[in-house]
């Protein structure tokens, strides 16, 4: 069994994602890929998974989970979306890393399916707007207090991603910027899935069409009806000249609750940011996906 975890991060458009992959479902079901309702596995896997804390699996446990979530469907890859795996919002920071919880977690995936190809999906998120968005979600009334004394400046994705793969090396990692998802979208729905590039998808613009102005989505699709033989890239250089004149610039201005927090402090944040990726995208065992 190939299977595919996607786990967020909060705040990344995950749900859409979620709905999006539901919506190809028929269509990917006789490819044999399997987007079981997430109502079918999320209390399950996490209460396994809160089980393994104090007991070992029984040596069944692996089949008699993939019955209970497949239900009879026959699959050779599936697909399954847990958003608070590695922790709820106001507790997905501390002693400095993102999902400090995330390294143990795979690791107990990892033993539950020893046989089995895992691979998880995870997109990125800028701090200097990541962290505000888990803030707004937190008790805390302070933002020093919500990350617990850890400087924001010392917060960098490639540490909880060197952790994940030094905790289950045999899980692969495929990731990618947040920011770039209105151009990424349809390939993200295809690598999670397994298909090729170019092959057809339900909603393959749906993030798109949040931030494009109808007219320029009309626009759009019409240049794709003429030029139907692009290759991704071109698709994608096509997709930015469009939201170069067409973006609403409402749908993607931020208000960041962020108290205390200067521009400079955002600057050097983003800065910081932007080096770290480059930092992921060389990690072993990460597929780190970019326009």
């Amino acid at each position: 069994m190939q299977l595919v975890l996607h786990a967020g991060a909060h705040f990344t458009e995950e749900e859409r994602l979620v709905r999006c992959l539901l919506r190809n479902k028929e269509d990917f079901s006789r490819r044999g890929v399997a987007v079981p309702g997430p109502s079918k596995y999320r209390t399950i896997l996490r209460e396994t998974l809160a089980a393994m804390q104090d007991h070992t699996p029984a040596p069944d446990a692996r089949d008699v989970l993939l019955d209970m979530i497949l239900d009879d469907e026959s699959a050779d890859r599936m697909i399954l979306s847990h958003l608070f795996l590695f922790g709820a919002p106001r507790a997905c920071v501390r002693d400095g890393l993102i999902y400090e919880a995330a390294p143990h977690r795979m690791a107990q995936l990892a033993s539950l399916f020893p046989n089995d190809e895992i691979e998880l999906f995870l997109a990125l998120r800028n701090p200097a707007t990541f962290l505000p968005a888990l803030f707004t979600a937190a008790p805390q009334q302070d933002m020093n207090a919500f990350l617990r004394g850890a400087s924001p400046y010392e917060i960098r994705w490639s540490d909880t991603l060197h952790a994940i793969r030094d905790a289950a090396p045999q899980i692969t990692v495929t990731t990618w910027c947040f920011e770039d998802m209105p151009l990424l979208w349809a390939q993200i729905i295809r690598e999670m899935a397994g298909l090729e590039h170019g092959e057809k998808i339900i909603g393959g613009f749906d993030l798109l069409s949040d931030i494009m102005s109808a007219e320029g989505m009309q626009q759009f699709r019409a240049y794709l009806k003429i030029h139907p033989t692009m290759t991704e890239i071109q698709k994608r250089r096509v997709i930015s000249e469009f939201l170069g004149q067409f973006v609403i610039e409402d749908a993607i201005e931020e208000d960041l609750n962020a108290p205390g927090w200067t521009d400079e402090i955002i600057d050097t944040m983003t800065e910081i940011y932007d080096e770290d990726m480059a930092e992921v995208a060389h990690i072993p065992g990460v597929t780190f996906i970019t326009p």
